[in-house]
């Protein structure tokens, strides 16, 4: 456990004597209108009408500092739920930051820092052995405050105790879950290029290490819960938007694969995982367009999130998505208005 500095105490009560209820419900109901059908525009892009300027003035913090000491870690995020309450549109939100390989490090990966001169989140190395994952699934479920683990709960632990000192930061500021990616970024940030040809030479090892690394992330997120339970409602994430159920997965491995594997390996465990905590949205970098049609048959699909529409047939996405009701956040602006006029428009479903 850490104790917050003084830094960090004179962050969060100029926070809480800048939060003011009514703009903060105003932004809230914009996004309920948005995401439960009332929004009958076709771009939504949520308006704070009210700004609120820092009297404390934030820090910038290198990340490698942040990683290696909570109070740090504090400031950092503390000091951008200040910068939010000075913008038109961001969410306020913070997050145990550190980085893609949380989930990886629990299950035994080597840390990787980033050069200090990156000024980027660390990782973790991969290890390319089918047997270090077979001695990895025969294990079982890990420890869970193990390596990053072990810096998620003991940040986040402190965190939840200073929180509840301050009824108005508690109310409109969300501690949103920890970046455990989903569970095939998770398996090749844990095995490496070697994932793939497993998939034909090993299925059932591959199976194997899925398996466990769900069984782990829903072990993770109901003690993550446990400190701060998410809303039945609307989540915020990214400080760029709000979304329907408690997760959002990240889904960037599976640009590297056929549908059918797609369907056979990446499908079965984000359903296992939106279906246990009440849907939410998955999150893709690069090409999706040839397995958006499967993601899109999950019932607990409320949203996708996506990078560079370049690289996809956005007619192909939006045919899957907004004209099914699922909706797209914080899509890029100038993409969204190009592509507005196609036939049947958006049905309200697109956040830029």
């Amino acid at each position: 456990m850490f104790k917050p500095g003084a830094k960090s105490i004179a962050l969060i009560e100029d926070i809480e004597r800048r939060i003011d209820p009514e703009v903060e419900e105003d932004f809230l109901a914009q996004w309920r209108s948005f995401l439960f059908g009332g929004f009958k525009g076709e771009l939504f892009s949520p308006i704070r009408k009210k700004l609120s300027a820092p009297t404390e003035e934030p820090v910038r913090i290198h990340i490698n500092d942040a990683i290696e000491d909570y109070d740090m870690m504090l400031q950092m995020q503390l000091s951008q739920v200040s910068a939010s309450l000075n913008s038109k549109n961001r969410c306020l939100c913070l997050r145990a930051n550190y980085g893609t390989g949380i989930m990886s490090s629990v299950l035994g990966a080597e840390m990787f820092m980033m050069p200090r001169n990156m000024s980027t989140l660390p990782t973790t190395k991969a290890c390319n052995d089918p047997e270090w994952i077979r001695a990895m699934v025969e294990r079982g479920v890990p420890d869970l405050r193990t390596s990053l683990g072990k810096k998620v709960f003991e940040f986040s632990e402190e965190c939840a105790e200073l929180f509840a000192k301050y009824p108005k930061f508690s109310k409109y500021v969300t501690m949103y879950h920890p970046d455990l990616q989903g569970p095939l970024d998770v398996c090749e940030l844990l095995w490496g290029g070697e994932m793939f040809y497993s998939m034909y030479d090993e299925p059932e090892l591959v199976h194997g290490a899925l398996s466990l690394i769900t069984e782990t992330y829903t072990r993770f997120m109901n003690e993550w819960h446990k400190l701060f339970p998410a809303s039945e409602e609307m989540n915020p994430h990214w400080e760029s938007f709000y979304h329907r159920g408690k997760l959002v997965l990240r889904s960037d491995s599976a640009m590297n694969i056929s549908p059918d594997l797609y369907r056979e390996y990446s499908l079965p465990y984000d359903k296992l995982l939106l279906e246990r905590f009440g849907g939410g949205i998955v999150h893709f970098c690069g090409r999706g367009d040839h397995y958006i049609d499967i993601l899109c048959q999950l019932p607990e699909l409320y949203g996708i999130n996506m990078s560079q529409p370049e690289y996809n047939d956005m007619e192909k996405i939006y045919k899957n998505t907004v004209d099914k009701g699922i909706k797209i956040f914080a899509f890029q602006k100038k993409q969204a208005e190009d592509d507005i006029g196609r036939a049947g428009g958006f049905h309200g479903n697109v956040h830029v």
